[in-house]
């Protein structure tokens, strides 16, 4: 039932020309255009070895917070949910098939990306069990922001609160502008975010070949926590 309801959820997602476009078409331009075009600093070395780290941590973001809320934000509101909640799937299992279906989205966006990143002349470095747990971490933490939002909150809300959310951490979260740019009291506040955990460890890994980043991981764990917590408290089926 899990694996039937994550590939129904997988094809809706797929088949969604908003939701490809927060997925997959924003990220793949924004590598693409930062990396060949001089338009912001991003210090010594090539564009693309900054920037990839950051719009994969972009990718695990739309997917799993922005898309995810969205999405079932407007299937609580529609009944989907009470209706699926009353079927012989199980909620713990309906919550599984969404998780299924993000990684198996943030598995083609990682792919897609990496491919355009080596063809701008990506270097990459590191260990990848590290880049990995990230990921995972990465994507456990917006997760439970993401069901925490559209548990709580109307569709319509979500939606509105959802894209702002994306365009302020696109902005302030270290994806494209360097967190040193900000101001020190600023950039100490940004650091706890989890995308800015999340973008400067995999920068740390990927293009300085950094070790494994315990405290960026303690910040996504703790993120994970929380909105995990928060998201099967708080979350209203109807």
């Amino acid at each position: 039932m899990i694996r039937a309801q994550a590939a129904l959820e997988t094809r809706m997602l797929l088949r969604n020309g908003e939701q490809l476009l927060l997925t997959v078409v924003i990220p793949t331009l924004l590598l693409a255009l930062f990396s060949t075009v001089d338009i912001i600093d991003t210090g010594d070395g090539k564009a693309v070895d900054f920037l990839t780290p950051g719009i994969l941590a972009l990718a695990v973001m739309s997917t799993a917070f922005t898309g995810q809320a969205i999405a079932t934000g407007f299937d609580r509101r529609y009944g989907v949910l009470k209706r699926l909640g009353a079927s012989p799937l199980p909620r713990w299992a309906l919550m599984a098939a969404k998780t299924a279906s993000v990684l198996v989205t943030e598995v083609l966006q990682v792919v897609l990306l990496t491919v355009i990143a080596f063809a701008l002349g990506w270097s990459p470095h590191g260990n990848p069990f590290a880049v990995l747990l990230l990921l995972v971490l990465g994507t456990a933490a917006f997760s439970g922001l993401g069901l925490l939002m559209a548990g709580t909150l109307k569709a319509e809300a979500t939606l509105a609160a959802a894209n702002l959310v994306f365009l302020l951490l696109l902005v302030g979260g270290g994806v494209i502008v360097p967190l040193d740019r900000f101001p020190d009291a600023a950039r100490a506040t940004l650091e706890l975010l989890p995308i800015s955990a999340l973008s400067d460890s995999l920068r740390d890994v990927l293009r300085d070949g950094a070790g494994m980043p315990w405290r960026d991981l303690g910040i996504l764990a703790v993120w994970a926590v929380l909105g995990l917590g928060a998201a099967g408290r708080f979350f209203r089926w109807e």
